[in-house]
């Protein structure tokens, strides 16, 4: 080696380290002007390295302007080029490159064609993906795993599960994340048979590998076998636990999703965002006001940012909880707001009956230029049931079609057909229903119902269980209230008519109302005619005495209400 040729290596390895130095785009503007003096823009290497701190600095017009001025770039420039092309989110730039690099009559690598897979991902055109499976086999890569395992996830991507597994079955030689790949195609798709039968063939299992099997029993809401993996795993990642915590949560087992976030505690697992939020929103199924108290502050001293995906868990934990005043002043606390925390805040002061101050809060939210969702709207017209405001839900439901072009969901007139029942307006409810664009479920006609007891209206009420037992035959609560109306107004022909049909029909209370008190950060849970808790004599004998001094008192109860 001549002492030239020795010194100009020892130069451009100088330079790569400056640009990796660099730690502003000024620093960088200056290493490059250094590049233009010594010709050193001119090199393959260095303008390699160059290019991918563009890439990082998210300077693609910088990278692009160097790479115009290479007289002669390699395979690994044009490389660099290409892989920041799709890291700054220009898949089709990125192939107009690749076809450069063909006409330049340079042979691509596998990393020039992982690539551009991703490139053809964001393009979501499949023809694409198709074009550059072909070249890669024309140019031998068809064995490649990193290639082929990028091609599987593309047409998994894409909903070509066929294809996918056509890939799959023909690579020679398959790594873990291969393997991991296939099994989070076909559980994307709830195909859990495929993907069990996968996860028992792997060779050997890598912590993914598991996390994608649990997600996907989570997402079908099979908590047994999500749970039986879980307990099996050698070793659990951040992600292992949160999306157990989130299994639970989703699957409404939210002392189960706590015991989860203890268990992960005690191993010493750090959280993240998303475990954090999706613990502090059990808290608030469950109404565990202290124990959600006692995360947030395990949240602020583990130096969490509070953000929007914190931030909207803990106002909506809070206003469940019934500490509106703590939910409002989490949410004007946040720097940065976006729906999903407008939404909670809306949410919870409709839910507490301040209806006006929802409005106002929904009134902020437009000027803010912040657009407003279905979601918004379920609060908005929720607060106006629980004011009585007809006439302004009536206006803010046609204004969700009218104004921001977000067509009524079922959820919607459930909402309007509650605040029409509850102000007695019964026959603009039922033609509200008979109106609607989508067939109505039983909880439309459940809504219709209750405002017909309210009012005592029994032609629309007998209208509605028509419906309802159609809907749901083995449901005996609708019957039940039915009884109610017609006690209330001493009809006991017909209160005797139904009880037969209820008894002919073999309907009984199946599903017992349930509820959750917290006492000394536990949760203690209770269903009705339930004595599986250990001080249930305890709390019966409670139960008998104050029933006895309530008629000590002179209450009397009221027998309109013939429940059985």
């Amino acid at each position: 080696m001549t002492p030239i040729y020795a010194k100009t290596i020892t130069n451009f390895n100088l330079l790569a380290q400056q640009i990796k130095k660099c730690s502003m785009v000024k620093e960088l503007e200056s290493v490059y002007a250094s590049m233009i003096k010594t010709n050193a823009n001119q090199d393959c290497f260095s303008m390699n390295q160059f290019i991918t701190a563009c890439s990082i600095f998210h300077r693609i017009d910088y990278a692009v302007l160097a790479f115009t001025h290479l007289q002669e770039p390699n395979v690994f420039v044009y490389n660099a080029m290409i892989k920041a092309f799709v890291q700054s989110y220009y898949p089709v730039q990125a192939l107009d490159c690749y076809l450069d690099m063909s006409r330049a009559q340079i042979s691509p690598t596998s990393f020039t064609f992982s690539s551009l897979v991703k490139a053809c991902s964001l393009v979501s055109q499949l023809g694409f993906g198709e074009s550059v499976h072909g070249h890669s086999w024309r140019h031998g890569f068809d064995s490649h795993v990193f290639v082929q395992t990028a091609l599987v996830d593309l047409y998994g991507n894409a909903g070509k599960i066929v294809e996918a597994r056509r890939v799959f079955d023909e690579m020679p030689e398959r790594d873990v994340f291969a393997w991991t790949t296939m099994i989070s195609v076909h559980v994307r798709t709830g195909d859990m048979g495929s993907a069990r039968q996968l996860f028992d063939e792997m060779p050997e299992r890598n912590t993914p590998s598991w996390n994608a099997m649990i997600d996907g029993y989570s997402r079908l809401r099979d908590v047994e076998s999500a749970e039986f993996l879980f307990n099996q795993m050698p070793n659990r990642d951040i992600i292992s636990w949160t999306t157990m915590i989130a299994c639970y949560s989703q699957n409404k087992q939210y002392r189960e999703a706590l015991a989860v976030f203890n268990e992960m505690q005690t191993n010493g697992v750090s959280p993240d965002e998303v475990t954090m939020s999706t613990v502090i929103s059990a808290c608030a199924h469950l109404g565990a006001l202290e124990l959600g108290k006692e995360i947030h502050l395990y949240a602020m001293e583990m130096g969490f940012d509070l953000d929007v995906y914190i931030g909207s868990a803990l106002i909506d934990m809070y206003a469940k909880c019934g500490s509106l005043d703590r939910s409002l002043v989490v949410f004007f606390k946040l720097q940065k707001k976006n729906l999903f925390c407008w939404n909670s805040i809306i949410e919870g002061l409709a839910a507490h009956g301040s209806a006006e101050e929802a409005l106002a809060m929904f009134n902020k939210m437009e000027r803010e230029k912040i657009k407003p969702n279905g979601v918004t709207f379920i609060s908005v017209l929720s607060a106006c049931t629980h004011a009585g405001l007809v006439e302004e839900g009536r206006e803010r439901f046609l204004s969700m079609s009218r104004d921001f072009s977000i067509p009524p969901e079922i959820e919607h007139y459930g909402c309007m057909i509650d605040l029409l029942g509850k102000a007695g307006l019964l026959e603009d409810a039922l033609e509200l229903v008979r109106s609607m664009r989508m067939e109505p479920n039983s909880v439309i006609w459940g809504a219709l119902l209750g405002g017909c007891k309210l009012h005592r209206n029994l032609e629309i009420a007998q209208v509605a269980v028509n419906e309802l037992k159609v809907l749901e035959p083995n449901n005996s609560g609708y019957y039940t209230l039915l009884v109610n109306m017609y006690a209330e107004v001493n009809r006991w022909g017909e209160v005797a008519n139904i009880r037969a049909t209820m008894k002919e029909l073999g309907m009984e209370k199946t599903c017992p109302g349930s509820s959750w008190i917290e006492m000394d950060k536990k949760i203690h849970q209770f269903a009705a005619s339930d004595k599986s808790h250990l001080d249930s004599d305890a709390i019966y004998t409670l139960l008998v005495e104050l029933d006895w001094q309530m008629k000590l008192s002179g209450h009397v109860p009221e027998l309109g209400s013939v429940s059985f």
